[in-house]
């Protein structure tokens, strides 16, 4: 008998590892490093905070987006606010999306994503610039430098998640996290009504751990709730979440 409970035992050891993931982590805590590998080809979403230096990379578990892991930004340039012409050397803020043909692993700061600047809203806005990345080396002159170490583990998750089917991973760039108590603190910043379009993304984003649903209107940014939910490839993560007791 002991034998046969040991043999049960060890069956079921994967499965009882795979039900603890879903059950041990809150959307804020990232997932522990020996299941990444159980999520790869999963939908990701990417969050930016400039004055936090932190990038935010999410992966979708059922119908909630969960905290992977959180890198600090090795060096960005231009201190708060959007870029908004060539040679300003400011790094981006707004909503952006990256499809397959804007990812570079031979970039000569080692491997990068160009997250597609100008968007809609920086074109109706004339805001110029090109090449705007996330990338390694720990350089910029207007892109998001991460350590080579931190952009291979991004790069790969990103990569994954569009050959699995994502049609393309949000980038949500702000520039802190848009709590009313940073959004007071910046209350006199001259980008003050730019930020006030963002921070409803925010908000979304924290209220429904899901990427917010982003168009350009007369020049401004709208957030609206999702029409119909998008199919996605029937991974680890498309398992559904237990409620937290």
């Amino acid at each position: 008998m002991r034998k046969i409970a040991l043999m049960i035992a060890m069956l079921l050891m994967p499965f009882m590892s795979f039900a603890s993931l879903l059950s041990s982590n809150s959307s804020a805590t990232p997932v522990s490093k020996e299941f990444k590998q159980q999520l790869m080809g999963s939908p990701v979403y990417i969050q930016i905070f400039k004055e936090e230096r932190t990038l935010e990379l999410y992966v979708k578990m059922g119908e909630q987006y969960q905290l992977l892991d959180s890198y600090r930004i090795c060096n960005y340039s231009g201190g708060l606010g959007p870029k908004q012409r060539q040679g300003d050397f400011k790094s981006p803020e707004g909503f952006y999306h990256v499809a397959r043909n804007q990812l570079k692993p031979d970039s000569r700061f080692y491997k990068a994503i160009n997250i597609g600047f100008p968007n809609e809203f920086d074109r109706s806005h004339g805001y110029q610039g090109q090449y705007l990345m996330i990338h390694g080396a720990c350089v910029s002159i207007g892109c998001y430098a991460m350590t080579d170490s931190g952009i291979d583990e991004i790069f790969q998750f990103v990569t994954a998640a569009l050959v699995f089917g994502q049609p393309n991973v949000q980038v949500s760039i702000y520039p802190f996290r848009m709590t009313d108590a940073n959004m007071q603190r910046h209350k006199y910043s001259y980008y003050i009504n730019f930020w006030k379009q963002l921070k409803p993304g925010y908000d979304y984003f924290t209220a429904n751990h899901q990427p917010p649903v982003v168009s350009v209107v007369n020049g401004n940014y709208m957030i609206s709730k999702p029409v119909a939910p998008t199919t996605q490839p029937q991974l680890a993560s498309n398992y559904a979440l237990p409620e937290a007791k």
